[in-house]
């Protein structure tokens, strides 16, 4: 894996960064004074005196929080929004953690003083970082830190790889080009070197950094060539597996028995992102359950009163890595209405079933139609979210029969939890029709944050007031 930097040079941030954050608190006491002007602020007469232990004690805290989220791991953090992105999250949780030693131990140290201090450390962390970088892309130009790739195979694993070196140049990498045995002539002036048999030659020749072996499942005895060739040569040597090809939307190393396995159905998020937003889902719940309730029972009443049948619709759904579960939802059509299904679709040119909502749908109730308008008919969908077989934001879990006619690529969409509103929903709802809605889909897959749920949340609301494209 490609390091940002090396373990000598983690030791050593580790070391920096306990030192502006004694540095931090030194000038947060000696400025303090100077903030008895502030109004409301309380008057503390000069010097202030702070326990000599927590000048330990609060650097240690501090950054052994920053090791715990891996921000002094070479490995992670590449880009800077990833980067300022963990030392934010670990910074806040050190600030709560050293205000309840504060709490526990000394209290009557100046929260004015406390808060100063926290504010003045992470602008040290933060500036020294962003010096750090500027020096790193200087010496990136200059060619001192750059590694020279070779990759063996011409195929698509190989060309994709060639892609990445020439969008992230932040990794500082260089491709000296391609090796590869079964290349069309027309191929052969696109970086193809030449033949495997090149492969010592050209190690020597382009001062190679790194090998990438992209070859074809087809070869695995060239494979056991390339190994046996490479054993002696001072390069780093990576294996992109032909099986990757095979993923639902990204394959990854995992041990299973013990025992080094590629996962083709390892999950879009992180544990990191997985747990994040399982939290937000909670707390947004959690908050906003009053309202859901009240809300609900005036709707179970108007159900109840408008037409025959049961309050709720349970609908068999495909949800994340295709498990199977009941979706919950107010009823807003008559009973029959999944028998009425079929004489509402249409065949497309391509002889596919294409199902759109339509505003006249016979089906539909009255309450129904105004439950669909204003999206409340989702609502029990709470029940989902809590049960942990949906979030609340993310692609819309799917019907059975309509997966069966999915494209393998449409597949990808089921890499994340499946949510009760998303990107689709805000981009159309209604108006498209539901198997055309996989490209807005693999956009939330691919840029999934918590900052695009709370986005989607917001505009969710926006767009059910507007009543855009529901019915």
């Amino acid at each position: 894996m490609i390091r940002r930097f090396s373990a000598t040079f983690a030791i050593f941030s580790m070391i920096l960064d306990g030192a502006w954050i004694g540095l931090a608190l030194r000038i947060a006491v000696s400025a303090r004074p100077q903030l008895n002007s502030l109004p409301g602020v309380e008057t503390i007469p000069a010097p202030v005196i702070l326990p000599e232990v927590l000048y330990f004690i609060f650097p240690i805290f501090w950054v052994g929080l920053l090791l715990a989220f891996a921000v002094y791991d070479g490995r992670r953090n590449l880009r800077v929004v990833d980067e300022v992105g963990s030392l934010t999250g670990s910074s806040l949780i050190a600030m709560v953690a050293m205000a309840g030693v504060l709490y526990l131990s000394f209290r009557d140290v100046s929260r004015l003083l406390f808060l100063f201090f926290c504010l003045l450390a992470f602008v040290f962390l933060l500036l020294w970082r962003g010096v750090a970088r500027w020096i790193f892309r200087w010496r990136l130009r200059d060619g001192a830190v750059r590694r020279r790739v070779l990759i063996l195979g011409a195929g698509e694993g190989g060309r994709r790889l060639q892609e990445l070196i020439f969008s992230q140049k932040h990794l500082g990498l260089d491709l000296v080009g391609f090796l590869d045995d079964c290349v069309p002539e027309q191929l052969v002036a696109r970086n193809v070197l030449g033949p495997l048999e090149c492969l010592r030659q050209e190690i020597v020749r382009s001062r190679v950094d790194d090998v990438v072996v992209a070859l074809p499942r087809s070869a695995p005895e060239r494979l056991n060539w390339v190994v046996s060739e490479l054993h002696d040569q001072p390069v780093k040597v990576w294996v992109i597996p032909d099986y990757f090809s095979l993923a639902l939307h990204r394959a990854s190393v995992e041990e299973f028995a013990g025992i080094p396995m590629l996962d083709l159905r390892a999950p879009a998020l992180s544990e990191y992102q997985r747990i994040l937003k399982r939290a937000f889902d909670l707390l947004v719940t959690i908050l906003a359950l009053p309202a859901i309730l009240v809300v609900g029972m005036v709707t179970v009443l108007a159900i109840r009163l408008d037409s025959p049948g049961p309050v709720f619709y349970r609908s068999r759904r495909i949800g994340e890595n295709g498990k199977l579960f009941n979706m919950v939802k107010f009823r807003t059509m008559v009973q029959n209405a999944d028998a009425l299904r079929p004489s509402l679709a249409r065949i497309d040119e391509q002889g596919i079933a294409i199902f759109c909502k339509r505003r006249d749908d016979p089906r539909i109730t009255r309450v129904g139609r105004f439950l669909r308008r204003t999206s409340l008919d989702e609502l029990p969908q709470i029940i989902n979210v809590i049960r942990g077989e949906m979030s609340l934001v993310g692609p819309r879990p799917e019907m059975p029969d309509l997966v069966e006619k999915y494209q393998p690529w449409q597949r990808k969409r089921f890499a994340v939890p499946q949510g009760m509103t998303g990107w689709w929903q805000i981009h159309g709802r209604s108006d498209k029709p539901m198997h055309q809605h996989t490209e807005e889909d693999l956009y939330y897959v691919q840029h999934y944050s918590v900052w695009l749920d709370i986005k989607i949340l917001l505009s969710t609301v926006w767009v059910v007031l507007n009543g855009k494209g529901a019915y």
